[in-house]
């Protein structure tokens, strides 16, 4: 990677992690300052800091290149930043603006983080609404920021559940890509728990779509009042109140 490239990763991953740190850019009268091996050091630090909690993963960056038609005025101070609604995990991009000199500027600079760790990877086709077992998938490290829904990576979070679509061979697990196995259909009667401080009361209602564990439903009471609760492992809806 370009030393520039490295300088301008390293410097927006401060800003992220410092809390609006500044990056300080050398003028254009300087002679070019060797910024890699600091800047090695913060986008270590940056990525170590970054990691999703509990995991241990492989951290690698590439930044892409400004558009070579663009003519930037020299600048005494860049300032990195995040875009509104960016977050330094997959394809995404850095700002870069000039803060000190003749002419103010801002451009986008392309930046691809990629975090390698263990994952489950089907080993063949699985049919929407099959139920998943231990035999589908093995263990293989993959690209966790690949996609935005996060990686299962524990057997636990997935045997068990259901395809909410068509799975094909060598994807690797991840939440939206799974459902909890369906306890009840939609007009099934089901019993509801109301749930209070230091109270509990029993009843029954009408499931208006189908239900699984963790889900959350709507049910229409005897008494035409319609309730929303979450499903637990028992079929019940518990209703908080």
């Amino acid at each position: 990677m370009p030393r520039a490239a490295w300088a301008a990763v390293a410097a927006v991953l401060l800003l992220a992690g410092a809390g609006g740190a500044q990056a300080q850019a050398p003028s254009a009268a300087e002679p070019g300052v060797d910024l890699a091996p600091l800047t090695q050091r913060w986008l270590n630090d940056a990525m170590a800091r970054n990691q999703p909690a509990g995991t241990a993963l492989r951290m690698e960056v590439s930044v892409g290149s400004l558009d070579p038609r663009l003519r930037l005025a020299p600048c005494a101070r860049v300032e990195p930043y995040l875009p509104a609604g960016s977050r330094l995990w997959g394809r995404t991009r850095l700002g870069l603006r000039c803060v000190e000199g003749p002419t103010a500027w801002n451009v986008y600079l392309p930046v691809t983080v990629k975090a390698f760790g263990p994952a489950w990877v089907l080993t063949g086709p699985v049919a929407p609404g099959a139920v998943l077992t231990a035999d589908d998938a093995t263990q293989a490290e993959v690209d966790w920021a690949e996609e935005s829904a996060p990686v299962m990576a524990q057997p636990e979070m997935w045997v068990g559940q259901v395809a909410a679509r068509q799975l094909m061979a060598g994807q690797a697990l991840r939440q939206a890509m799974v459902r909890p196995p369906q306890l009840f259909r939609a007009g099934a009667q089901v019993k509801v728990v109301a749930q209070g401080p230091g109270y509990a009361i029993s009843s029954a209602g009408q499931a208006l779509s189908p239900g699984g564990v963790g889900q959350i439903v709507r049910i229409r009471m005897d008494n035409g009042r319609i309730v929303s609760g979450t499903v637990n492992e028992n079929g019940t809806v518990v209703v908080a109140l």
